[in-house]
């Protein structure tokens, strides 16, 4: 199965009941191993999670550190970026090279990376202050 597939079989499980959009995330991780997440609402809009931080915590969860490719997938007129949010915690654990692929269930895509998603990330070099 392709990573699309799999993020087109988890957004069937995701728990959208408030909006009725719901999100299907796959990752590869630098292992070789497959992590999926959904989208999971809670009536308290903030405490939801989303798909891709969802398939990052199975990652992490599994033992896995690195991402090595991202599928996303919702149903949308066109291909559904990760939220401000999501691009931050995905330039956490992949390089900026890493192929995202962003994907409707009606077959339209659109590939990207971490870093056109998110240029000028913050990381843990800008916290190497002199004073410390």
């Amino acid at each position: 199965m392709s990573l699309i597939e799999d993020a087109a079989t988890v957004r069937l499980n995701a728990h959208a009941p408030y909006s009725g959009f719901k999100v299907g995330a796959a990752l590869r991780s630098v292992e070789g191993r497959t992590h999926l997440g959904c989208n999971v609402e809670n009536v308290a809009y903030p405490e939801g999670t989303c798909a891709e931080a969802g398939a990052i915590a199975a990652m992490i969860a599994a033992g896995d550190k690195r991402i090595a490719e991202v599928a996303v997938i919702a149903d949308s007129p066109a291909p559904v970026p990760p939220c401000g949010g999501c691009r931050q915690k995905l330039a956490e654990f992949a390089a900026g090279d890493v192929v995202v692929t962003l994907a409707t269930t009606r077959g339209a895509t659109l590939v990207t990376t971490v870093a056109e998603l998110l240029p000028g990330a913050f990381d843990a070099g800008f916290m190497d202050a002199p004073e410390r």
